[in-house]
């Protein structure tokens, strides 16, 4: 079940990726951050996802704590932008989608991989 799961965090790296792309070009003046978080670890979660292709298991626990600290900084950054939104700040809004979207990602990543966990352990 680890090259399947090394698709899945192939495809969760494009998505943060793209996520930090599309971040970036809603507000290129105040938002290099977002190129440079989703870039980094979108690249770092492909590489996961080509270790566990290649059916390095150490790499799960890497891929792990990988998700398990993006999924904590993003409920923090889309609590942040949402509680910024509600105070009025609507040029946060396109911010709070997106990070929140990618912690919805995170959050199917864990599930993913607690799945996966279970369905590789022998009987």
């Amino acid at each position: 079940m680890t090259p399947n799961l090394g698709n899945w965090m192939t495809k969760y790296g494009a998505f943060l990726i793209v996520m930090g792309v599309v971040g970036y070009l809603s507000n290129p003046e105040k938002a290099a951050t977002a190129l440079l978080s989703g870039g980094t670890f979108g690249s770092l979660s492909i590489a996961w996802g080509a270790f566990l292709r290649r059916g390095r298991e150490w790499a799960r626990w890497g891929a792990l704590a990988t998700v398990g600290l993006l999924t904590c900084v993003f409920t923090w950054r889309a609590t942040v932008g949402w509680l910024a939104v509600s105070a009025g700040q609507s040029e946060k809004l396109v911010a709070a989608v997106l990070i929140t979207a990618m912690g919805l990602a995170s959050i199917a990543m864990l599930v993913a991989m607690a799945a996966s966990s279970r369905s590789t352990r022998p009987a």
